[in-house]
C-alpha cells in the first residue's frame, strides 16, 4: 500500500509541474468550467421560478443536487478523465505494453497516472458551491445522513469509473471509441438531472443497466430520507455487479490484446 501511495504522490508532482508549464491552458480550463457551473445553476433557478417542486426536490434540495453533481464532475475531470480518454490510444498504438509490464497493477497505472492539475481550482470552486448549498438548506440533516451522503457520493465516483470503462473496453476489438464515446456522452447527460425526472423503462435502465442515474441522485436522496436502506442496497448491489462484470471483461480484453510485439 505504501508503494502505491508513494507512486501516486509522484503522479501528483509530475502532473502539477507539467500543468504550470502551459498557463494559458490552465487559465482557460478554469474559465470554461466556471461558465459550466453557472449555466447548470441558472438552468434550475429559472425552472423554479415556475414550480415549487421538481422530481420530488424543492429548490434548496435541487441546489444541493446540482452542487453534488458539479463536485463529482470536478473529481472525475481532475483524477480520471484524462486517463480514460487516453486508453483507446494506448490500445491501438500498442503503448499498453508499457503499463502491463510494470511491477504494479496495470489498472492503477492506467487509471490514475495523469492528474489534471488545471482542474484542481475548479474542484475547490465546486466544493465551495456544495458547502454553500448545504449551509443554505433550511431543513435538518443529521450526522448519519451526512456520512452516508459522503460515503455513497464517493461510491458514485467508483461506479462512474466502472460504467465509463465498460464503454472503453470494446476498443480492444473495435479499434475505435468514437461511436461508443458519443453514445456514452449522450447518456452521461442524464447524470445532471435527478433520476426521478425520468419515467418507465428509461428510468429503470438508468438505475440498473447503465446506472448513471443513481450516481448523484441516490446519495442526495439519503440526505433527506429517514429510511435510506433501499437506496443504499440498490447502489451497493449495482456497484458490486458492475465491479464483477468489469473485472471479467477487462481480463478477457487483455487476453485478446494484440501488443506492439505481436
Amino acid at each position: 500500500m505504501s508503494r502505491y501511495l508513494k507512486l501516486y504522490l509522484h503522479f501528483l508532482r509530475f502532473s502539477f509541474s507539467r500543468a504550470l508549464q502551459f498557463r494559458l491552458d490552465f487559465s482557460f480550463r478554469i474559465i470554461m468550467d466556471m461558465i459550466f457551473y453557472l449555466v447548470n445553476i441558472a438552468f434550475f433557478k429559472i425552472i423554479y421560478l415556475h414550480t415549487p417542486m421538481l422530481a420530488g426536490f424543492s429548490e434548496e434540495q435541487m441546489m444541493i443536487f446540482v452542487a453534488s453533481y458539479l463536485f463529482l464532475d470536478s473529481l472525475i475531470m481532475t483524477f480520471l478523465a484524462n486517463n480514460i480518454w487516453l486508453l483507446p490510444t494506448y490500445i491501438n498504438k500498442g503503448d499498453l505494453d508499457y503499463y502491463l509490464v510494470r511491477p504494479v497493477s496495470s489498472l492503477f497505472f492506467l487509471s490514475l497516472r495523469d492528474i489534471a492539475a488545471n482542474s484542481v481550482i475548479n474542484m475547490i470552486a465546486a466544493f465551495s458551491i456544495l458547502i454553500w448549498s448545504l449551509n443554505s438548506y433550511s431543513g435538518s440533516i443529521n450526522l448519519t445522513q451526512y456520512f452516508l451522503y459522503g460515503l455513497f457520493l464517493l461510491n458514485g465516483l467508483g461506479l462512474y469509473y466502472l460504467v465509463r470503462m465498460m464503454f472503453v473496453i470494446p476498443v480492444f476489438w473495435m479499434h475505435t471509441s468514437r461511436g461508443l464515446d458519443e453514445l456514452f456522452w449522450g447518456i452521461e447527460q442524464c447524470m445532471q438531472r435527478p433520476v426521478d425526472m425520468f419515467k418507465g423503462s428509461f428510468k429503470r435502465i438508468l438505475s440498473t443497466v447503465i446506472p448513471l442515474g443513481v450516481i448523484v441522485s441516490n446519495p442526495v436522496k439519503m440526505l433527506f430520507s429517514n429510511e435510506p436502506g433501499p437506496l443504499m442496497i440498490q447502489m451497493g448491489l449495482v456497484t458490486v455487479v458492475f465491479g464483477f462484470v468489469f473485472n471479467f471483461f477487462w481480463k478477457w480484453a487483455l487476453e485478446n490484446y494484440s501488443s506492439a510485439s505481436s
